[in-house]
């Protein structure tokens, strides 16, 4: 019996659907938001269509602002029925501990989310970390939301207990959330990554669903199809962003420590920035451009944190980078920038 990967359900674009319901539900006009996202009401309307992740992640982001919610993702992956995501939750479902189940759940994510993949890693800690593939995670702040939020209901129905993590961490920026706190129990650090962490004797907790002759035949679906997912597994630019912009606010990133990150040499980092047309240098400049546009487009940052995050000690030098980038002044640009 044969599984073809290209008939497997696709996660990327449910959070799409589920938020377009939502608009639906609440009265909002689509027709301009679908025109800016470059989504199409047949992607919408097709459970086993793929929106590629730039334009769910724009679709969804656009969505919050029109419903005037911004912990959107985290309310619909609330509302989410969890066995939608179909053949990878009963992998999960069937594995004998949570630890196996989330090993699992990072080696055949790519089978269904082409700009997601999940990591675990066990120890004195078991760390279930989300990282995005081929797209800035700058990008977003709806989908990881979800995701953070569905990884954490998915654990505790696995388990069949109300798990508290012993911290939650997203890469974006907003003030805290009694909301988010309540659900996962501990408070919510926003600026250092996107990771649950677990007490690490959480791993060899018992899958109150297990079935292990279920889980054998699954499995060997998965891989059939992880072996014909042909699908790109993101540029390495991307993946290089994705390292550095965290680090950023905890002083001056060199380039040797990001390869260390990604678990390559300082020549071979070079060598393939090379193969793109950018130095390490160039990219960061760009990067913090990128980044500096979107932090001051938040109301709630100063010109002040903004230069901290992006690894200034002082505003002036800051200032004097963001003029060069962009002919204003960062008070001048944040202005326009919140008006829009």
């Amino acid at each position: 019996m044969t599984v073809k990967p290209g008939r497997l359900p696709s996660a990327t674009g449910a959070i799409s659907r589920l938020a377009f319901a939502r608009a639906q539900d609440a009265g909002i006009a689509l027709d301009a938001i679908l025109e800016q996202a470059g989504v199409t009401p047949s992607q919408l309307s097709d459970p086993e269509a793929r929106i590629p992740v730039r334009d769910q992640i724009r679709f969804v982001n656009l969505i919050a602002e029109a419903v005037d919610d911004d912990l959107l993702g985290f309310h619909l992956a609330l509302a989410s029925e969890m066995r939608e995501v179909g053949l990878l939750f009963y992998v999960l479902a069937s594995s004998d501990t949570l630890g196996k189940a989330l090993r699992r759940a990072g080696r055949y994510t790519s089978i269904v989310n082409e700009g997601v993949g999940l990591q675990c890693t066990e120890g004195e800690d078991l760390v279930v970390a989300i990282r995005y593939v081929g797209v800035r995670r700058l990008l977003d702040r709806q989908q990881i939301l979800y995701w953070i939020t569905a990884v954490l209901r998915i654990c505790r129905m696995l388990a069949g207990r109300d798990l508290t993590p012993r911290s939650v961490c997203l890469a974006h920026r907003r003030p805290p959330s009694d909301e988010l706190t309540r659900f996962f129990g501990c408070p919510v650090e926003f600026g250092s990554g996107d990771e649950l962490v677990f007490p690490g004797d959480f791993a060899s907790l018992p899958i109150v669903s297990a079935d292990p002759h279920l889980n054998k035949l699954l499995v060997s679906y998965c891989e059939e199809a992880l072996a014909g997912n042909t699908r790109s597994r993101g540029e390495f630019r991307s993946k290089v962003e994705n390292v550095i912009a965290p680090l950023l606010p905890h002083g001056n990133i060199q380039a040797d420590a990001v390869a260390r990150h990604l678990g390559i040499s300082q020549r071979t980092l070079a060598r393939h920035l090379s193969l793109h047309g950018m130095t390490f240098s160039a990219l960061m400049d760009e990067l913090r451009s990128d980044l500096a546009h979107h932090y001051l487009s938040d109301g709630n940052l100063s010109v002040s944190e903004t230069a901290w995050l992006l690894g200034y000690r002082e505003v002036a030098s800051f200032s004097r980078a963001f003029k060069r980038w962009t002919g204003k002044r960062p008070r001048e640009a944040r202005s326009s920038l919140i008006k829009q």
